[in-house]
């Protein structure tokens, strides 16, 4: 791999052809005597199943490499298994981080392999298709290798984006509202092989416009089914109003046994409480929170739900529901003492939107080495390692500036891939 700083497939005019049912089993072996033949690769001699272990092996970028080697790679990287055997391995790694630039006018995206070794790994530009209809947007949320993303100032258009085989889907549009905030959910559901978006709008109505009345009092549910049995052509469904007010602050819904969740903002119920809302019965629901605080964010460990609690003076707990919607299960599985001033490169402020309003810390994931990979605001990763309670930054060669991270699990996936 070479040291250019950006990471770009140029589209095909012709779509690869996929290899037929005669040709899974002896993939280019078309010579008996491969000494007879120079040009055959090593790797033309070896049966499918063989060859696609190793594929499935392979971080992402080097596989969407793999394509350009020879026609044989491309059509054997287009083979249609490869999808579905390749996104449990790249699961059990350490999952790639994708970082969002809200740069003023045009937007960016970037990524970098985390494979513990943060000073030689290289960040990546993700060159985005559609961002001349969509140069602003935000990330609504990662689910198997695809990104939800949104357009900043109208919530809409919405693209589905796989950022390395550079597939992309423009949803339809829904209702809008002359005044309105939007929160948005994306997120899969494995018993109906379907991928849902989910879309909040709290609006208010012209008779409050005029009054000038801060709060937004309506509210409406959509929902647009992906994938399945569904139809591309689907329309926004809408289920009526939300009983919750969410946190519109909140960077991605988190998505933990079919559901989506949210955290709600502080009101009428006592404290700020966990929402859910189920991807197949397309129903919401309170979950029960580990303590009594106000101050926490939410994400996955394990593939169980946890929440970040904030207890002041730099005091961090981590909970996990190992049982999910099980309330004694709640459990604290990590305690970290003490405030940590993370290395914040300089920047001016002025110019990103949302850099002050960020949470002051965020928890991204658990590494596979058990460290805690955490993002501080404005722009910075730290590693905490809990048994030597030590605390590292994370640092990669060309890191944007002020940047939001996604964990994200690159795959070969598109909407209609069985996972």
């Amino acid at each position: 791999m070479d040291d250019d700083s950006s990471f770009q497939i140029i589209p095909r005019n012709k779509k690869p052809k996929l290899v037929d049912d005669e040709e899974k089993n002896k993939i280019l072996v078309t010579n008996k005597n491969p000494c007879k033949n120079n040009n055959l690769h090593g790797f033309d001699i070896l049966p499918r199943d063989v060859l696609l272990d190793v594929l499935t092996r392979l971080p992402i970028s080097s596989l969407i490499q793999f394509r350009f080697v020879s026609r044989s790679c491309d059509v054997l990287s287009h083979d249609p298994e490869l999808p579905r055997l390749h996104h449990p391995m790249a699961k059990k790694a350490d999952p790639m981080l994708v970082f969002h630039c809200d740069f003023p006018i045009r937007n960016q995206l970037y990524f970098v392999t985390y494979d513990g070794d943060h000073n030689k790994n290289i960040v990546r530009k993700i060159s985005t298709p559609f961002c001349r209809s969509m140069p602003e947007f935000n990330v609504v949320g990662s689910c198997n290798g695809l990104l939800c993303l949104s357009d900043s100032l109208y919530g809409e258009p919405v693209f589905l984006f796989n950022p390395f085989t550079r597939n992309y889907l423009e949803l339809p549009k829904c209702v809008q509202f002359q005044d309105q905030e939007v929160v948005f959910g994306f997120g899969y559901h494995p018993k109906t092989n379907e991928y849902k978006v989910v879309r909040i709008v709290y609006y208010r109505t012209p008779r409050r416009l005029i009054r000038n009345h801060r709060s937004y009092p309506r509210s409406e549910v959509h929902v647009l089914t992906i994938g399945g049995e569904s139809n591309l052509n689907n329309e926004w469904r809408c289920l009526g109003k939300v009983p919750y007010q969410l946190d519109r602050q909140a960077k991605e819904a988190v998505v933990v046994n079919g559901r989506l969740h949210w955290v709600s903002r502080p009101g009428r119920l006592p404290g700020r409480t966990i929402v859910s809302f189920d991807l197949e019965d397309e129903q919401f629901k309170l979950v029960s929170k580990p303590v009594n605080r106000s101050n926490y964010h939410l994400a996955v460990i394990d593939e169980c739900l946890a929440a970040a609690v904030s207890c002041g003076y730099g005091k961090l707990e981590i909970w996990v529901m190992k049982e999910y919607d099980a309330k004694e299960s709640w459990t604290k599985l990590f305690d970290i003492h003490g405030a940590y001033l993370a290395k914040v490169r300089t920047h001016d402020y002025g110019i990103w939107r949302k850099a002050m309003h960020e949470k002051m810390v965020r928890v991204l994931c658990v590494l596979k080495n058990g460290e805690i990979l955490m993002e501080y605001r404005g722009g910075s990763l730290v590693k905490y390692d809990p048994k030597w309670k030590e605390f590292k930054d994370v640092v990669f060669q060309g890191m944007p500036k002020l940047f939001q991270t996604f964990a994200h699990v690159g795959s070969l996936n598109w909407i209609h891939t069985p996972i």
